[in-house]
């Protein structure tokens, strides 16, 4: 099986960072990270390239945290309720799922994408619940958010 090292110019998510040195095989860098110029093969020559990549990668890490611990404070002060009908017994028609979420997240002023929210289940229940919204590798924070009856709550005959 042939394999190819390359130093990565942008990053590649589940391969790497810029600045990275990665072994790949041989088919994905010849077809795809080349041709798109992702990457470049390892040379003695690339040493300084190397460097100037991994400086930059550095410098967006760093912005890219010092953004993800701004919008987690601004998450921990947010409120959320969701208003929804209900049949008989308090039965909720539809669910509240992640996207209906980060939609509530934007009118709030906080974008956020579907997929950092970690809510492994859409919601049919009413009341408090809690999920999880990963903003960085190292930035996790627990949303709380309330789940209400738009109607008054009638009682079913078998309760």
């Amino acid at each position: 099986m042939a394999h190819s090292e390359l130093l990565l110019l942008q990053p590649i998510e589940n391969l790497g960072n810029e600045g990275d040195q990665v072994t790949v095989r041989a088919g994905y860098a010849r077809n795809y990270l080349l041709p798109r110029k992702l990457a470049v093969p390892v040379t003695r020559a690339n040493s300084r390239h190397i460097n100037a990549l991994r400086e930059r990668a550095e410098k967006r890490l760093a912005q890219e945290l010092e953004g993800a611990r701004a919008i987690a404070a601004k998450l921990e002060k947010v409120s959320i309720a969701f208003a929804v009908q209900t049949g008989p017994g308090g039965k909720m028609f539809g669910s509240i799922t992640a996207q209906d979420l980060v939609d509530r997240l934007a009118q709030e002023g906080i974008s956020l994408e579907k997929r950092q929210v970690n809510l492994y289940t859409p919601v049919k229940s009413l009341g408090k619940h809690t999920t999880r919204v990963r903003l960085h590798a190292e930035v996790t924070v627990e949303v709380d958010f309330e789940v209400v009856s738009e109607n008054p709550i009638e009682e079913t005959e078998e309760a």
